[in-house]
């Protein structure tokens, strides 16, 4: 006897198999990839990190090169000496005045206004005054220095043009011993500005500057409704290597000025060398440095917000 079976029931599918779990990622393979960078981080560890954890822990002591066994931790001690010192505070404003002059305004719009005027010289031109410009900047500090010191002094070249010119000299570096290493540095730091401006300007679709001219705007208005705001970016960038640059410069100015006379072009650098190294007070003097470092980190931190910011 044989039993009907319904052929829905042979057809009908079983249950459905679980899809397979997917493999728990390696962690093989992170490991991998960062193991390259460990002698990069071991580097900046032993040669950055550590010199500066060193420095941070000498500004908190009383170390002195000599006369002294032993040194002390005196915790917030040499800041608030600092603080209370006119001599600092004389450097910290000299060294704004510096920075703003010579960096902020000088090299900045020197470098600007080059790079503008070069997109439009010959090629003759544009060879002759980069070379100018590039050779000033890549001469040594201390070449430079004794440069622009025979440039300002009471006999010099600049007082020379003068008196030829039947005009009143001199002796810059006694009178206006700020305004002479500004315009040292200037001269000597804007083509960094000027390179970095020239290549921003480069990439600026020549249509858009074409459309402007055909709309009627002025050389003014392109420059300040187009230039500048397309090369925003590139402004921040330079403004923050330009100022952390002229915030260490130390050699031009000591080989002009040493800081005189009386203190009137002393900035932060040699404020800091004249404390620890001809005073013997280490602890002193990397205090001051370490305040050096935090303005400098104050100004990156100010650059680094405004380069987050798209056009």
């Amino acid at each position: 006897m044989s039993t009907a079976t319904d052929p829905g029931l042979e057809k009908r599918p079983g249950p459905a198999a679980a899809p397979p779990r997917p493999a728990a990622p390696s962690r093989r393979v992170p490991l991998l990839r960062v193991l390259p960078l460990a002698p990069a981080v071991v580097l900046l560890l032993l040669f950055l990190a550590g010199p500066i954890a060193y420095c941070a822990y000498i500004a908190f002591t009383d170390l002195q090169l000599t006369g002294q066994a032993e040194d002390s931790f005196v915790g917030f001690e040499n800041f608030t000496t600092a603080f209370g010192d006119d001599a600092f505070l004389n450097a910290v404003w000299l060294t704004l005045v510096f920075t703003v002059i010579s960096a902020l305004v000088g090299q900045n719009t020197l470098g600007l206004a080059l790079a503008a005027l070069m997109q439009r010289a010959s090629k003759p031109v544009r060879t002759l005054v980069g070379g100018i410009v590039i050779t000033a900047w890549v001469l040594p500090e201390v070449v430079a220095g004794f440069l622009l010191y025979a440039f300002f002094r009471r006999e010099g070249t600049l007082n020379a043009v003068l008196d030829w010119l039947h005009l009143p000299t001199q002796n810059w570096l006694f009178t206006l011993p700020i305004l002479a290493v500004s315009f040292a540095n200037v001269w000597r730091g804007t083509a960094f500005s000027m390179l970095v401006y020239s290549a921003a300007l480069n990439e600026i679709p020549k249509e858009i500057t074409e459309a402007a001219e055909v709309d009627g705007a002025g050389g003014w208005r392109r420059l300040w409704h187009i230039t500048l705001p397309m090369i925003r970016r590139s402004i921040g960038t330079n403004l923050m290597l330009i100022t952390l640059q002229t915030l260490s410069v130390f050699g031009l100015i000591w080989v002009m000025t040493r800081g005189g006379p009386g203190g009137r072009s002393q900035t932060l650098p040699l404020f800091m060398y004249e404390e620890a190294f001809q005073k013997s007070m280490i602890g002193y003097g990397t205090a001051v440095a370490l305040l050096l470092l935090v303005v400098g980190s104050l100004f990156s931190v100010v650059y680094l917000r405004l380069l987050r910011t798209e056009v």
